[in-house]
């Protein structure tokens, strides 16, 4: 006889948390984290499809303590604290089974298993097909004829359902003596003692010899096995305990009814917003439905007011601040309007006004009135360009949202504003256009309006973010760091740094001459003249002509790549002279001819642009040009430094770098013992490092070991591979994994460290430095071999490269204050790496020394010493 009713009953906390450990920590555009929510939605859609359900319930656990706390204090004691990232996701989880309509269900005292047990029970009349769906196997206790239960295996959709018959195959054992098998085994995952000893194997042979636990207890002089029997003999008592524990009550006391689960399936209309809201795109096109639901939120209505005369009550404290220039280069850049929004509202004021207000330009100079802003940075310099030195930076929305969730682009306020789900500001593009077409609109009403939704936006956001970089005890690193960095960027920005450009001609030419005679050289060996720039003319002449092995091929024939020619060193005495025409041509090309398109010719200097919200480790980098990847390792790319010098004659180029800073943090992390005391005692750390891993003494340490030891130093905590290492060293992967274990075992606590990071970033989804810079890591928990593998390494490196980042990052604030309070002349140029560079007068050469070496070194306070090394001459390269 067909069964009328179709019951569904869901273990809302198991599947939760199965889908936020299965999924990567996803955050939608407002930075809420939704991997657990989307995984349930995820299986939920699918039972409902498959199962069409005429009832359906989810329970969820009602608290930590339950009845079975009574009978054993310590029940599920031991269990790790429910990660935040998944806690703040049940609330959604909640407000989904509301928009589907699908009735949720919690009781005091009780688990959710309580709830289940007791529904199914109620529906043990013969007219319910009633089926469980859990990640916990517990639940199986409670098949019967009429009652599937379905596991959730690997991720949230793939299942396995069990039948009486199934659970009998699984175990050999009925559904009910699960309970009998969980008294005799325990649970640890519950913390269920059961009996000491007694495996899941054991457990079942006696209770299919024996039936249940109580006649396995009655039997004890039966059973074969001395141990055995002195293990049940001591732990009866525990036994029968564990058992009761495991037991899944299906009297619990609810107040739901099987009728009050009927489901008539949900409306799209009231699961659309919220997959919306949540960002759930592929689930949106899933369900199809109303288009007028899917398109764009028509932007809110914005009253605001284009200024003709700058009225007091304008210009108050707090305020948002918009400066607006178009073009890359702010230097001496046009404004080309402003706006300001506050308490008061929002108001564009057109430049032409601005530059004419007094008023204004005070109010813009007054340390005393709070400017909220994005890129404080460009518009300080911007402004400066016009003789007005902007004060009063309260806070910077883009900076704020960099250090809350640095893997999202923040080029601009529309940027910030999509991630907290404000969609009030149009992108530059809409309004200005792109590349040559880039320009300002016709109708100055348009760029009114964009200007003051930026200023409304900005306005509206910051006491949000502000909140939340204290909810992440984040505050000081962004009011005490990130903030006073962007003005002492901004004053080297300006500044900029003195290059010589006949210096710069002078070497192109000398590299022209190098080049022409490594191409002759490279068309002799050939016997033929070619073009050497192109890949196929390459690719004939190395693997037809002088029949060398072709190591990779492409679509469009050999690959000429530098990682094949570095393979093919050796073989002919081409391949080194190709693979120095290359360096030398790039050299050329991009760092010659590119800081020469870049000097200014009325001062003879460039001014690099430091982009503070780039990297996801903290690191500061910069552009236009790029000083940090001019290739220093190649002789001739280190003679580049010969044309940066000071800007007034007789001055200096002073240069300090930190000593194997990163080490340095490492040591301090892991706290292992062997790397703190290298740095302690001053040691060599290479050295060291070669001392523990050869077992050797330091005199016995070759020039070869240090070199293995430090490839290694620098290379182990990026998760260097055996195959990596060989590489690095030219050695073969069994050996290059030996001397890696060899590391690990002289040095526990930075294995400790690295197990630590991994496991750390698996529970919470990020990593943090020391001053609380955050790193979220969303595959580290992916199926995927590689990208998880990825987030690993990274899991170990970004504790360091972000702490070494913000170490010397926290140096710049503190030296550009000693700076001005030492009244000296000397003045921060340029940050590169690990190293600062400064212009000084030969007369302040030993106080500047002084001052660099104590700020640098006491910057942050580690458990080994900091060390910088300092060098002066009369151009960056003297003073390396």
């Amino acid at each position: 006889m067909a069964k009328t009713n179709k019951l569904v009953l869901i273990d809302g906390n198991s599947i939760a948390y199965r889908a936020f450990f299965a999924l990567p920590l996803l955050n939608n555009d407002k930075g809420v984290y939704t991997n657990a929510v989307y995984g349930f939605t995820q299986m939920l859609l699918k039972i409902l499809e498959d199962e069409k359900p005429t009832h359906i319930l989810v329970a969820f656990d009602a608290g930590k303590t339950t009845f079975r706390h009574k009978t054993f204090g310590e029940y599920k004691g031991g269990r790790q604290k429910t990660p935040p990232e998944l806690s703040e996701q049940f609330p959604f989880i909640r407000q989904l089974l509301d928009a589907f309509k699908i009735k949720r269900y919690e009781l005091e005292n009780y688990e959710a298993d309580d709830i289940i047990g007791t529904l199914a029970s109620y529906a043990a009349d013969g007219n319910w097909d009633v089926k469980v769906f859990t990640g916990d196997k517990d639940l199986l206790q409670l098949v019967t004829p009429d009652v599937e239960v379905v596991l959730t295996r690997k991720g949230i959709t793939e299942v396995e359902a069990y039948t009486v018959e199934q659970v009998n195959e699984r175990y050999g054992i009925t559904p009910h003596q699960i309970i009998d098998m969980k008294g005799l085994m325990g649970d640890p995952s519950d913390n269920i003692p059961g009996v000491p000893g007694v495996g899941e194997k054991t457990a079942i042979k006696l209770i299919k010899q024996y039936g249940t636990i109580e006649k396995v207890l009655d039997s004890i002089d039966e059973i074969s096995g001395a141990k055995l029997k002195e293990r049940l003999t001591e732990n009866k008592e525990q036994a029968i305990m564990s058992k009761e524990l495991a037991t899944i009550t299906k009297e619990a006391p609810i107040e739901v009814s099987l009728e009050e689960t009927n489901y008539d399936g949900y409306e799209t209309s009231s699961v659309f917003p919220l997959f919306k809201e949540l960002g759930f795109n592929s689930l949106l096109e899933r369900l199809g439905g109303d288009d007028e639901i899917l398109q764009d939120e028509e932007k809110e209505e914005l009253n605001f007011k284009t200024v003709t005369k700058i009225e007091a009550d304008m210009l108050k404290s707090p305020s948002s601040l918009i400066v607006e220039t178009l073009t890359e280069d702010y230097h001496k850049a046009k404004i080309h309007g402003y706006a300001v929004s506050n308490d008061a509202g929002t108001f564009y004021i057109p430049s032409s006004l601005a530059d004419q207000s007094e008023e204004f330009q005070e109010w813009l100079q007054d340390e005393n009135q709070k400017k909220r802003m994005f890129d404080a940075k460009r518009a300080h310099v911007a402004l400066h360009g016009q003789g007005i030195l902007l004060n009063g930076i309260d806070f910077d929305i883009q900076l704020a949202s960099y250090l809350l969730n640095p893997s999202e682009s923040l080029d601009e306020v529309a940027d910030v504003a999509k991630q907290y789900g404000k969609s009030n500001v149009d992108v530059n593009e809409a309004v200005y256009g792109k590349g040559a077409k880039k320009k300002l609109p016709e109708d100055e009403a348009v760029l009114a309006e964009h200007l003051s939704r930026k200023a409304y936006t900005v306005f509206e956001l910051s006491d949000l973010l502000d909140e939340k970089l204290k909810e992440n005890e984040q505050s000081d690193l962004f009011y005490q760091l990130e903030m006073p960095l962007a003005l002492v960027l901004a004053k080297m920005e300006e500044f900029g740094v003195k290059v010589k450009s006949d210096t710069l001609q002078k070497m192109g030419a000398d590299l022209d001459i190098q080049l022409t005679s490594l191409e002759k050289d490279i068309h002799e060996l050939a016997g033929v003249s070619f073009n050497i720039n192109s890949p196929k003319q390459l690719g004939e002449i190395l693997f037809e002509k002088l029949d060398l092995p072709p190591v990779k091929k492409t679509k469009t024939g050999y690959s000429t790549s530098v990682d094949v020619l570095e393979k093919l060193e050796g073989k002919h005495e081409i391949i080194n002279k190709i693979l120095i025409y290359r360096q030398l041509g790039k050299l050329r090309s991009t760092y010659i001819e590119g800081l020469l398109k870049v000097v200014k010719e009325d001062t003879g200097k460039i001014h690099t642009r430091f982009n503070q919200v780039l990297a996801q480790t903290g690191r500061l980098s910069s552009i236009d040009p790029n000083l940090q990847n001019i290739p220093i390792r190649l002789e001739a790319g280190r003679k580049i430094r010969h044309a940066f010098v000071a800007s007034q004659p007789g001055w200096k180029i002073l240069a300090a770098d930190y000593s194997q800073i990163e080490l340095r943090v490492l040591a301090h992390i892991s706290q292992d013992e062997n790397l703190m005391e290298a740095f302690k005692t001053e040691m060599d750390v290479h050295t060291k490092t070669a001392m523990d891993v050869f077992h050797v003494e330091e005199s016995e340490v070759t020039s070869e070991m240090r070199r293995h030891a430090k490839a290694v130093n620098f290379g182990i905590v990026y998760g260097i591979s055996d195959y990596g290492l060989s590489q690095s060293l030219g050695i073969t992967r069994k050996e290059a994994g030996e001397f890696i274990a060899s590391y690990l075992d002289s040095f526990p606590g930075v294995q400790q460290y690295m197990k630590d990071s991994v496991s750390e970033a698996k529970q919470k989804g990020f990593v943090s430095t020391l001053l609380h810079r955050r790193r979220y890591l969303p595959e580290i928990n992916s199926r995927n071999f590689n990208l998880r593998s990825f987030a690993e390494r990274t899991a170990m490196n970004t504790p360091i490269q972000g702490t070494a980042a913000d170490i010397i990052k926290k140096a710049m604030v503190d030296m550009d204050q000693r700076l001005i309070d030492e009244k000296l002349e000397a003045k921060m140029l340029l940050t590169v790496h690990d190293e600062l560079i400064f212009e000084v007068p030969e007369n302040e050469l030993q106080k500047l020394e002084e001052i660099v070496c104590e700020v640098m070194e006491s910057a942050v306070e580690l458990d080994v010493p900091l060390k910088v090394d300092v060098n002066w001459g009369d151009s960056w390269f003297e003073a390396k």
